[in-house]
């Protein structure tokens, strides 16, 4: 399917940057690669694709250095479900965050029917309004444009200073002072032109190659509104997942739980099994073929696939991973986050402790941020 604007057909492709370790996210990333867990029950880069499907990019290239069978089969499943192709780039060494789009220079270029494409971090989640940025970008004859967001603490990150129309002026890295509050959002449109500034190595996009395309007058900047999160810690995924679920209730989306135990937002595979003695949200996502006994207690928690949570366990603020088995009487808070294969014994309280996958606990874990490597079992 041919894209059309102002009466000029186009086809576009799109580079998603789904390298790296997913580090920020372990354990959880130590049985999957960053872009395949699920976020509100779906595949972080499920979301991706079906935007960039929908504003009619036809051919996908996953820049990829970790992981690369399970993203192989999953490229298969994306191909069937959105009529797209997908294919890899694969990086024998970290490339940064330029580097990558050099690397796949020839997978771009080849039969584009269009001069721009869009590049995409692996780990954000937002409302994906790309028929706006790619019209914006068009209209300018940019080299590039940056999509970018508000935030309220903008020491945090870089920021960015550009004119009324768009053009950007300055990158600054973490100002102590508040000189912008709009910064990179992660989400770029590329005309083919930049791709020769990349030199044949490891670079950084931003701090390396925008600077020097905003010198030369040709990157602009569109602000992002509503929903926009940074995905790639536990805490920021918890968060996003409220954002994402007040969005899904905004819109009237019929797939929330609805019932008399669930307090307001939540999302519920239809696959599992959830008493209607338990209390579940807000801001609760159960995966599939999960059981939720009778009496259990949900808030602020992402519950994957296969898990088991026994009878009036309490848990909140946490990631629970993939074929879990949590006991009954258990309480768990202060951002727990617990690999694949987890199993709790009855009556213990976990205090914001990393579990590793494959492990067992028998004790409780008070202190926060304990990071248990070895099952944990009183004998």
């Amino acid at each position: 399917i041919n894209a059309e604007y102002m009466g000029i057909k186009y086809f576009m492709k799109a580079l998603i940057l789904v390298g790296g370790f997913g580090t920020r996210l372990r354990p959880l990333t130590f049985s999957k690669p960053k872009p395949l867990i699920e976020f509100a029950n779906k595949p972080i880069l499920w979301h991706q694709v079906r935007a960039l499907a929908e504003v009619g990019v036809k051919e996908i290239i996953l820049a990829i250095n970790y992981q690369p069978d399970c993203m192989f089969a999953y490229m298969k499943e994306l191909e069937v479900e959105f009529n797209i192709k997908v294919t890899a780039s694969i990086e024998s060494e970290p490339l940064g965050t330029a580097g990558p789009i050099k690397l796949a220079k020839e997978k771009l270029l080849k039969d584009a029917g269009d001069e721009d494409f869009f590049v995409f971090n692996s780990d954000i989640i937002c409302q994906f309004p790309l028929k706006k940025l790619l019209e914006f970008h068009k209209a300018r004859k940019a080299e590039g444009t940056i999509m970018v967001t508000q935030v309220e603490d903008p020491s945090r990150y870089g920021v960015i200073i550009f004119k009324e129309d768009g053009q950007i002026e300055d990158f600054i890295e973490k100002p102590s002072k508040p000189i912008s509050n709009k910064i990179n959002a992660g989400l770029y449109i590329l005309n083919r032109a930049m791709i020769d500034r990349i030199p044949d190595k490891p670079t950084s996009i931003e701090r390396e190659i925008f600077p020097k395309m905003a010198a030369d007058k040709k990157l602009f900047a569109l602000v992002l509104e509503g929903l926009w999160m940074d995905i790639g810690k536990p805490d920021d995924f918890i968060k996003a997942g409220e954002l994402f679920l007040d969005y899904l209730k905004k819109k009237g989306d019929t797939t929330l739980a609805k019932g008399d135990n669930i307090v307001g937002t939540a999302l519920i595979d239809p696959s599992s099994k959830v008493s209607p003695s338990t209390k579940i949200g807000p801001n609760v996502v159960i995966g599939k073929n999960c059981v939720i006994e009778d009496g259990v207690r949900l808030k602020n928690v992402c519950v994957m696939a296969n898990t088991k949570i026994g009878k009036h366990s309490l848990i909140t603020n946490s990631l629970i991973g993939w074929n879990c088995c949590i006991g009954g009487w258990c309480r768990m808070e202060s951002l727990c986050v617990f690999g694949e294969d987890v199993t709790v014994k009855d009556e213990l309280h976990i205090n914001g402790a990393i579990i590793l996958p494959h492990k067992s606990i028998g004790e409780n874990v008070r202190t926060p941020g304990t990071i248990l490597l070895l099952s944990l079992i009183h004998i």
